[in-house]
């Protein structure tokens, strides 16, 4: 059925017609409007055999999904920034235990400086926990991917993160094809856990292992994640058959079958980059976007054949290794190693900032022209970073960084750092 409806809501329906048996929830913008609808539902009876757990922190919420996982109900949660970081030891146990918890990820930017804006950072700074993560270019995509992702994560007894971009996506008002219970029931079937905490059959869950097994442990996790390369493309076919379209798998393509330029990114700017690409191909550019849907495990392989005429690659992503550079460049320069293409790695859209058309029509212009360093940082102001930098030689105590740029940029009242 199309809805006119909010991001979070098309998602919280998505996630009640999965027919959870347990939720965990503890609001943190921009991913509070999901498990407000969630609660709203189980408390109207129109989520059954439900039971909605508000809990005092991102810790406890995870930690009680963990339990109740273990206990054998299907189990979700959803955080967002800091309190994905608050949850993170727990997010490690979930994986180590192989528990198939579908948790969403509003992502936004972590702090320090504050920012409650939209990037990548946090869900980055996770994404070698073990969890399958699936990042969504759409609302649609976003509610798709949920029904997916308790199918992928009942099936290899792995937990998922769906990422979705906060506020851009998750309050955004969309249309949005919801789907029957019917239509959801037929894809997934009634959760059947590979462990569960039974009297009759005690088992151990979380024990201590010694150097003597822990490789082979890991070993184990990580070919799970192989498997998944397997599965999630194999999901999104059944899921096109049952609903009717396409959502989903390890990558999506626009017009990079015969491109020399492709553009690799994640996320809702995918939807901007198209735009751009159509422009950029009626004045004759020879350009495609790949937009990475499964980000963990990372599809090597899938990403490698939309490479098939590229003379050059652009990474633009929302999150940045301070010291390094950017994260997804650094996974796309392994999936080309050997390869002589060059890599440029851009950061955006940090903290919320826009990414606008002609930002990336002159970013991907001067790609084409092999006009760009390594490492770019789109739309920077420079001339603040300089003007930061002078004032750190001159003064021996220079004062806080993040106050001083917003007195350059006129945010906050000028006054003199002494």
């Amino acid at each position: 059925m199309l809805k006119q409806i909010e991001g979070s809501q098309g998602v919280a329906a998505g996630v009640a017609l999965c027919r959870p048996e347990v939720i965990c929830a503890y609001p943190i913008t921009p991913q509070t409007h999901i498990v407000e609808d969630l609660g709203a539902m189980v408390k109207s009876g129109r989520l059954e055999n439900c039971e909605f757990i508000n809990v005092e922190s991102e810790f406890a919420a995870l930690s009680v999904a963990i339990g109740s996982c273990a206990a054998g109900a299907r189990s979700y949660t959803a955080t967002a920034s800091q309190g994905l970081l608050f949850m993170a030891e727990a997010v490690y146990n979930a994986s180590g235990l192989g528990l198939p918890i579908v948790m969403t990820v509003g992502n936004r930017a972590i702090g320090s400086p504050i920012n409650i804006w939209n990037d990548q950072s946090d869900s980055m700074a996770l994404r070698d926990a073990g969890w399958i993560q699936l990042y969504a270019e759409t609302n649609q995509q976003a509610l798709d991917l949920h029904i997916q992702a308790f199918r992928i994560a009942e099936t290899l007894s792995l937990p998922v993160m769906v990422c979705m971009d906060g506020f851009i996506l998750t309050h955004a008002y969309e249309r949005i094809d919801v789907p029957t219970q019917e239509q959801v029931d037929r894809f997934l079937p009634p959760f059947d856990p590979r462990q569960v905490l039974d009297p009759a059959e005690p088992i151990s869950l979380g024990a201590m292992v010694g150097p003597e097994a822990f490789m082979e442990v890991r070993y184990l996790a990580h070919h799970k994640q192989m498997q998944a390369l397997d599965l999630i493309p194999g999901v999104a076919a059944e899921f096109a058959q049952i609903f009717g379209r396409t959502s989903g798998g390890l990558v999506g393509s626009y017009r990079s079958t015969d491109a020399e330029t492709v553009v690799v990114t994640l996320g809702s700017v995918m939807g901007t980059i198209e735009e751009v690409i159509d422009e950029m191909r009626e004045d004759g550019h020879s350009i495609g976007a790949v937009a990475l849907r499964s980000f963990r495990p990372f599809p090597h392989s899938a990403l490698r054949n939309e490479f098939a005429k590229a003379k050059r690659v652009l990474v633009l992503e929302k999150s940045l290794a301070v010291g390094m550079g950017g994260i997804v460049s650094n996974n796309v320069h392994m999936t080309l190693h050997g390869s002589s293409l060059p890599i440029y790695s851009v950061i955006a859209g940090l903290g919320g900032r826009p990414i606008t058309r002609s930002s990336l029509r002159d970013l991907f212009i001067r790609a084409i022209d092999d006009g760009l360093e390594e490492t770019e940082f789109l739309d920077l102001k420079r001339d603040v970073v300089e003007r930061e930098l002078e004032r750190e030689k001159e003064l021996t105590r220079s004062g806080s960084i993040a106050e001083n740029i917003l007195r350059e940029i006129g945010v906050v009242d000028a006054a003199k750092t002494a």
